[in-house]
């Protein structure tokens, strides 16, 4: 075990390099892979994950807003970037970045023909989403005619892809549901195909559908948290590696008498002699105050350290009475067979809430 000396999450691009290649190993030759890497890449290095998806040669990426796309292009990222929930004030950067969005309403659709007309832009790839289900973003099957006559005689944007979301593809449960959002999808895009008179890409499947509708993977599908080594589903979670592991260390120790409380609102008291770790992290690097009193743990020697007491902004306590340790070693928040997808179920929350929410103060170290 190394001496990392501060709060640091690894990121290591050869799980990163894994997971695609068994997410890819899913498809048919042909269809093409989209990365999805909003969010900092799912909590992770944006820059650093999209060169690395680039060298892989992924098709496409796939971000939130613009402003992650700008910050994408402008590190020189080359690769096709779809905008899934642009906003009419980016608008402007998105064209002058080659960003390609999701037009979702009559509102957005309105909106971007005005500025592609006032660019002077001609065939300006754009995205349609449709709801199918997700109830979240996109236009309705009805939609489909006053997509055509908005668009009919205009020439300042071509449809590139026709895209929907699955709002359950990991639970079988819902397959019927999941089911019928397909075949509305199929409807829908061979009603809209046939007014446009061609045939835009098509893309429905996020990670667990890749793996569980792969009937449905038409021409293109997206990934976002199966890359980054979690799939939704224990069968699958096997088969990934983790891409980020959260490391800390033990900044100072602390022997505790009986009926001694630790933390704020003195929410632990120990029932013996007991010795504490504290550690610094806290909810100001995404370790929220839900983790804390006894709800999860993290590893110290590969041993369960759990967190005691309140979770402060800047640090955490653990209970280390039974783990032979010192100041300065390294402790294992998640990653590294501490899995992050564990660690949130403990606090009744997601891997995607608990990956995305580390801080951006929180050191990234990149490994290959």
């Amino acid at each position: 075990m190394g001496n990392i000396g501060e709060t640091t999450l690894e990121i290591d691009l050869s799980a990163l390099a894994h997971n695609f290649n068994y997410l890819k190993a899913k498809l048919n030759p042909n269809t093409k892979f989209l990365a999805v890497v909003k969010a900092f890449a799912y909590g992770n290095d944006m820059v650093t994950i999209a060169k690395k998806l680039e060298k892989l040669k992924v098709d496409y990426l796939a971000v939130a807003y613009a402003k992650e796309g700008v910050l994408l292009r402008d590190a020189g990222i080359r690769l096709p970037i779809l905008v899934l929930h642009p906003q009419t004030i980016n608008f402007s950067e998105l064209i002058d970045r080659c960003l390609e969005p999701s037009l979702y309403s009559p509102r957005i659709l309105r909106e971007f023909l005005k500025k592609t007309s006032q660019k002077g832009q001609k065939d300006y790839p754009v995205h349609i989403k449709f709801n199918t289900g997700l109830n979240r973003l996109g236009f309705w099957e009805s939609d489909v005619d006053f997509i055509q006559d908005t668009l009919e005689g205009r020439d300042e944007i071509k449809i590139v892809s026709l895209f929907s979301h699955l709002a359950a593809s990991e639970d079988r449960d819902e397959e019927k549901f999941s089911l019928r959002q397909i075949a509305s999808f199929q409807k829908i895009n061979t009603s809209l195909a046939k007014r446009l008179g061609y045939q835009p890409m098509r893309h429905m499947l996020n990670t667990s559908g890749i793996v569980n509708y792969p009937e449905a993977q038409f021409d293109m599908v997206r990934s976002g948290i199966g890359l980054y080594g979690y799939g939704n589903q224990p069968e699958i979670d096997n088969e990934l590696k983790p891409v980020a592991t959260l490391k800390t260390i033990i900044s100072q120790l602390h022997k505790i008498e009986p009926h001694e409380s630790v933390g704020y609102n003195r929410a632990y008291t120990s029932d013996g002699y007991r010795t504490t770790a504290t550690l610094p992290i806290g909810h100001a690097d995404g370790i929220g105050r839900q983790y804390g009193n006894g709800k999860t743990h993290v590893s110290i020697h590969r041993q369960k350290a759990p967190i005691i007491g309140n979770v402060c902004m800047d640090m955490v306590m653990v209970d280390v009475t039974d783990i032979d340790c010192k100041e300065g070693d390294e402790v294992v928040i998640f990653g590294d067979g501490n899995s992050a997808e564990d660690f949130a179920k403990s606090a009744n929350t997601l891997s995607y809430e608990l990956l995305t929410a580390i801080s951006q103060r929180v050191t990234r170290k990149i490994k290959e």
